[in-house]
């Protein structure tokens, strides 16, 4: 019986790496990639390591609240760390093996911001072009716009209130 519970976590887990590993990070795939990860560190509760710079703390005057959120956040980051390195070509494994997933993040971002704009512009204008179809129910289509709307979000393109609404 006890094996069985062991078994049943660890295959969750392993569940999780096959999505992950799905996808090699290869230096041409950035966006697919990126966007596995963030489904395994979303469904893992530990996304904001992507987006949140671990701040060093000092021991000798940080509350036991900070340095149990600081040990927490390290935890984290090493996960995530080890999910992102497994997921890449030996090659970028050693460009990045000292970095915590944070600055990884930004280095890739900053590195394959080409892409990254591609989809953004492939994103707005599907969103521009986007009609309802004809028999599509309003909810189907608001779903799909709303999709389009997160995934720019998570590319880091804000609209003022005036151009969304325009949109």
């Amino acid at each position: 019986m006890n094996n069985n519970a062991s078994g049943s976590s660890s295959s969750g887990s392993f569940s999780l790496m096959n999505l992950c590993v799905r996808v090699i990070f290869d230096g041409n795939n950035f966006n697919d990639w990126i966007c596995n990860i963030t489904m395994v560190t979303r469904y893992e509760d530990k996304e904001y390591v992507l987006d949140k710079e671990l701040k060093e703390i000092d021991i000798n005057t940080a509350t036991p609240k900070e340095i149990a959120a600081f040990e927490a956040y390290e935890c984290d980051a090493t996960k995530v760390h080890c999910i992102m390195l497994a997921t890449m070509t030996s090659e970028l494994q050693k460009s990045y093996e000292d970095m915590y997933p944070y600055e990884m993040h930004q280095d890739l971002m900053y590195w394959y911001h080409q892409s990254v704009r591609q989809e953004r512009y492939e994103i707005i204008a599907s969103m521009i072009t986007t009609r309802m179809g004809s028999g599509e129910s309003l909810t189907a289509h608001l779903q799909k716009m709303q999709r389009y709307a997160d995934r720019l979000l998570k590319l880091n393109v804000n609209f003022d209130e005036e151009l969304a609404i325009d949109i």
